[in-house]
């Protein structure tokens, strides 16, 4: 894949001579402004505004209470000015489409209800008028939805094709006599399931449906329609149902619609990639049918491309609320008859919180690149077809890894607080709640590792179209020998002799930089290149023989793709640490990235020893080893949080204020001043213990 290919062309450099110093001070405000990235400045108008209490969730209320107050929300950031940075500068915007995600995507840490309502009225909605629409349909409609006087719906997902979006059932047949287009769902699996605002406050709607003119389909296709009158009634021939109580996200009217034969004028087609004249002729600026219809998706990619840095925003939250807790708690006095141990200090605990923080860091960091391609393609800077294919296979493969870690992180940090974290006012269970279905909506995680596999797949093929057969003979040749070298075991006895048998040697060729790049990159393209095999020649079979092929290497393509987003977060971590000139900054990041990457190959351990790229004695080394960069980096936990740049508006979590500290230092001066007056009571044990020993020297 080309960002893989990109990243390699950089050729990341070597580990930089860098001591292993553990007096290593991490500058707090210097990381913060890493992590804030190329729209600091958009970010911090942003949480300013997220940490208002007018935009805040309040927990406990009716979910109808919820929507009421999420739509009244909306009116408060369009008097805020957060929403036009998209939007063209001639209809009020700012033409800025970083920013404008940057921005977006912080209103998570307010309430995600909000982030996402707003994600459907300007995000999608608005989104698809400007981007699948013309001038006329920019002047006619985005002031309206800009400033929610067209409170709307994204009217794709159909109840019985949720991700695959080119089987919906809904129509949009031409008719030349009236010029118009007829709307209709032929039966109940398609109506428009799941759409924000169709419940309740959508007014319009840019609904997707097949395009047919002159017993042609030409696909799917966008149409603007009006959905309710002033009143609020459905207009003729349209209805619908409440999704009704969700398991979060219940600032959203969530509802179906469905269309019986509702004619809509011709130029409500949001004709910008496909256009039918009065004659019913259908013409497109893009010949191929398919090519067309990922065009006219992948001008949509920033709901992934969102939810990917708005995952990630939630997962610094709880780790900072969470980390914050386990160094103020304190329990088990195993070290001390007066003084408990906080939770931190606990290897285990250490275990559970730490590799969340540098799997965050690899998230945050690859995330900002994805932004910043983002950026390129819908400025206009870099928008070839090519990099089109990237950014939205780029965020397709991060998009998944993002929201499954916020869900594994907010469980962890949950059950990391105990009994404190299952408190609502501590916010674990409901961000979890309405994170939940962030690995669902735009884009089924499975399903877009699916399309990274299938692309990967594809430029591997490409790397060999057009040579002779010399060429492809060598590579044959090649590739044999690396298998029998790594299944021999040739590769492990070499790693074994090299190291001497030494646990220190082991442990220096993990955490060098490029071995760590060779496991993870040498990983994926052995995959790539096994899944090339198995599936070489499914082009020649049969529709129905090549779905079963796919389908009997489904989970290898997952697996892969996986692994293909995970090298390319590792890849961004550590450019982002070549970027960091304070040396004790850099020492610690250093040591964080380090535990990311050996924690990935210590979760595939078994693939790299049954496939012969670690020796029996590096991979002993592993787990130790991690244990140490745990202990490491203990110390700088706090500031690695802190330089998430989360507040306590923010945050607004009990545990997270201190008072916990408060509690204990109480409690700890309580026992000093007991023991201090001599009424403190002694334990049994410690009678029964001088008793016995009393009797033993009698």
């Amino acid at each position: 894949m080309t960002q893989t290919a990109t990243r390699s062309e950089l050729k990341v450099p070597a580990t930089a001579a860098i001591h292993d110093d553990d007096r290593a001070v991490v500058d707090v405000e210097a990381l913060g402004e890493l992590l804030l990235g190329r729209w600091a400045a958009t970010r911090r108008v942003a949480r300013e505004l997220a940490g208002r209490p007018e935009v805040h969730r309040i927990e406990g209320q009716s979910h109808a209470d919820q929507r009421s107050r999420c739509f009244d929300q909306l009116h408060y950031l369009v008097e805020n000015k957060a929403v036009h940075r998209a939007f063209p500068a001639e209809l009020g915007g700012e033409d800025d489409h970083g920013a404008n995600i940057a921005g977006f995507e912080e209103l998570v840490v307010a309430d995600p209800s909000l982030q996402i309502k707003a994600g459907v009225q300007w995000g999608l909605f608005g989104s698809a008028v400007l981007h699948l629409g013309t001038e006329d349909h920019h002047r006619a409609w985005i002031p309206g939805i800009m400033n929610m006087d067209i409170p709307g719906c994204f009217a794709m997902t159909e109840t019985g094709h949720g991700s695959d979006v080119a089987s919906i059932a809904t129509t949009a047949v031409y008719q030349p006599e009236t010029d118009e287009f007829e709307l209709h769902t032929p039966f109940r699996a398609a109506w428009k399931d799941y759409i924000g605002n169709a419940a309740i406050d959508g007014r319009a709607a840019v609904l997707f449906a097949q395009l047919i003119t002159g017993g042609v389909n030409h696909g799917v296709h966008g149409f603007y329609v009006e959905l309710r009158d002033a009143d609020g009634n459905f207009r003729p021939g349209i209805g619908g149902e409440d999704d009704g109580l969700k398991g979060g996200l219940n600032g959203i009217d969530n509802g179906r619609l469905h269309f019986t034969k509702v004619r809509i004028p011709r130029t409500n087609l949001l004709n910008r990639y496909g256009n039918v004249d009065s004659e019913g002729v259908y013409t497109s600026p893009i010949a191929s049918p398919g090519r067309r219809f990922f065009t006219m998706l992948g001008t949509l990619v920033q709901g992934r491309v969102s939810l990917d840095g708005a995952a990630v925003a939630v997962t610094k939250l709880a780790l900072k609320t969470a980390v914050q807790y386990s160094v103020e708690r304190r329990q088990f006095n195993a070290g001390s008859d007066l003084k408990e141990e906080v939770l931190l200090d606990y290897q285990q605990h250490q275990r559970r919180l730490l590799p969340l923080i540098a799997a965050t860091y690899a998230a945050s960091f690859a995330h900002e690149e994805l932004l910043a391609k983002f950026d390129d393609v819908f400025s206009g800077a870099h928008d070839t077809d090519e990099d089109r294919q990237d950014l939205e296979t780029l965020a397709a493969a991060l998009k998944p890894l993002s929201t499954w870690h916020a869900l594994d992180t907010l469980q962890e940090c949950r059950e990391a607080c105990g009994g404190a974290g299952f408190l609502t006012e501590n916010r674990f269970t409901s961000l979890r709640a309405d994170m939940d279905v962030y690995a669902t909506f735009e884009g089924d995680n499975n399903v877009l590792l699916q399309l990274v596999a299938k692309r990967l797949l594809a430029d591997y093929a490409k790397e060999f179209s057009g040579v002779d057969f010399g060429v492809l003979a060598r590579y044959v040749v090649t590739q044999r020998a690396e298998k029998t070298l790594h299944r021999s075991g040739l590769r492990r006895v070499v790693q074994t002799v090299v190291d001497g048998g030494s646990e220190r040697k082991s442990a220096i060729a993990l955490r060098d930089e490029h071995t760590q790049h060779e496991l993870l990159s040498d990983r994926v393209e052995a995959m790539v290149a096994e899944l090339a095999g198995e599936l070489r020649g499914v082009r020649k079979l049969s529709q129905e023989a090549a779905a079963e092929k796919f389908n009997e290497h489904q989970h290898e393509l997952i697996e892969t793709a996986k692994a293909h987003a995970e090298l390319l977060q590792w890849e961004a971590f550590t450019a982002a640490v070549h970027q960091v000139d304070d040396a004790g900054t850099k020492q610690v990041l250093t040591w964080v990235r380090d535990l990311f990457g050996l924690c990935l190959i210590e979760r595939n351990l078994a693939w790299y020893l049954m496939n012969g790229r670690l020796s029996t004695q590096r991979a002993r080394t592993l787990s130790p080893y991690i244990n140490r960069l745990l202990a490491k980096i203990r110390p700088h936990a706090v500031d690695l949080v802190d330089a998430f740049g989360y507040g306590p508006e923010h945050l607004r979590s009990a545990i997270a204020t201190g008072a916990e500290k408060e509690r204990q230092d109480e409690a700890m001066a309580y026992a000093r001043q007991q023991r201090a007056s001599g009424t403190f009571p002694i334990d049994e044990k410690t009678v029964l213990a001088r008793t016995a020993k009393a009797k033993a020297k009698r």
